[in-house]
Formats: C-alpha cells, sequence, structure tokens
C-alpha cells in the first residue's frame, strides 16, 4: 500500500466477523468541514435519531473515491458501483431523560447487507466514538431480513424480563446486550460498517449535549448503497 494513502485498518469484531474499515486522516480538511458544520441550518434528525441534524453535500469524498471504491470492493464485496443515500452534519442533543425506550438500546440501521453506514468523526475522544454489540438472548450481532422477526421477538422478551430500559445512553454490558467492539473518535477518522451491525453512539458526558454546532458532539452521516 502507498505510504501517501491514510492509514487504514479493518476490524472484525464478535463470532461474526463483519468489517468494520476505520481510515484516520482521512479527508484532510478537518477545519474546513468543523467550520461548515458550525455555520449550518439544523432540523430534527427524526424519529430514531437522537438529535439534530443538517444536510451536507457528500462532494469532499471524491479526494478519497479511489480508496473508498477500493473498500467497497474488497471489504464490502460491490463491484458495480456505490450510491449516496444521505449525508448529514448531525448532533447528539437528547437528555437521556428524553430518549425513547428504542434509543436507549443498541440499534441497526437497515437489515439489508447493501446499506454501508458511514461515520466521520471531526472531534476527539472526549465526544465518544462507536460501540458494537451482541443482542444476548439472540446471540445475534447484525439483524438480516430473516432475522427481524426473531429479533423483535427478543426485545419483547427482553422487556417482559427486564422492564423498559433505562433512560441513558446505552454503553457497555448489561443483561441485554455485550460489548463486542469499540472505535474511538478522532479528529478525521471515518468508518464505514453495513447498517445491520447491532451498534451505538458512545455518549461520554450526557450533560455536556447540546444543540450548538460550535460546542456540540459535531460529526458527520452517510449511508452508501453499493451494487
Amino acid at each position: 500500500m502507498s505510504q501517501s494513502l491514510p492509514p487504514i485498518k479493518v476490524h472484525q469484531f464478535g463470532t461474526e466477523r463483519e468489517p468494520v474499515v476505520q481510515i484516520d486522516e482521512f479527508s484532510g480538511m478537518v477545519d474546513e468541514l468543523l467550520k461548515a458544520g458550525r455555520q449550518a441550518q439544523y432540523q430534527e434528525g427524526g424519529a430514531a435519531y437522537p438529535g439534530i441534524r443538517s444536510w451536507i453535500e457528500p462532494t469532499y469524498l471524491e479526494r478519497r473515491r479511489e480508496l473508498m471504491m477500493q473498500a467497497m470492493v474488497h471489504v464490502f464485496g460491490f463491484q458495480q458501483g456505490v450510491s449516496c443515500e444521505a449525508s448529514t452534519f448531525s448532533l447528539v442533543t437528547k437528555a437521556p431523560e428524553d430518549l425513547s425506550p428504542i434509543q436507549r438500546i443498541p440499534h441497526y440501521d437497515h437489515s439489508e447487507g447493501q446499506l454501508i453506514a458511514v461515520m466521520h468523526y471531526l472531534l476527539g475522544p472526549e465526544t465518544g466514538g462507536t460501540a458494537f454489540y451482541r443482542h444476548k438472548r439472540t446471540g445475534f450481532e447484525t439483524i438480516t431480513p430473516e432475522r427481524e422477526a426473531a429479533y423483535d421477538a427478543g426485545l419483547q422478551a427482553d422487556e417482559a424480563t427486564y422492564g423498559i430500559p433505562p433512560a441513558a445512553y446505552f454503553h457497555g454490558d448489561d443483561e441485554r446486550y455485550e460489548l463486542i467492539g469499540e472505535i474511538e473518535a478522532r479528529p478525521d477518522r471515518l468508518i464505514l460498517y453495513r447498517g445491520r451491525l447491532l451498534h451505538s453512539g458512545v455518549i461520554p458526558d450526557p450533560a455536556a449535549l447540546t444543540g450548538d454546532p460550535a460546542s456540540g458532539r459535531l460529526t458527520i452521516n452517510m449511508f452508501l448503497r453499493g451494487r
């Protein structure tokens, strides 16, 4: 691999060994991205996301187009191209007591294996990275279409046994989930993983969450669809 390329690592957490690609020093323009994110206009991020979002054009990925395509082909097996379905600056803002029950546990983005989640960290480890999990009752680390019914039934059984999850951002282990891997936030670190992995954002200090992009947990999130 050329020394001009940024440092790359492929993690394979848990027993299912699903790849999580980590690319450090990805864009070389983190200061520009931070400036743009702090000047952006935000709106509610939707029912599932505990915060606010603002669209960003994904054109800056062109700087690393060849590298991204190598990952899509050689790690994820996409041979016919990739399209971008969403690209946003994101700020986690909700206080723990305001989280809905489904926001208090790890989640998956989509059961289809063609959907790749992208997390581009713009700030340091004090803002929290991303953690990956195994659901203890089912043993699932990924939720595929064939597993969705069994996973939903497992969640219902968890609630019947343990009650509503506590009002907190999930991290670590409990009776429901086991932590199988974690990526630390670093400025200009980008990770890619299939949206079917069970995961959760790491929120080290919920009291510091804010909707002010000048001081909040500012990241860029994307969804890419491979063919």
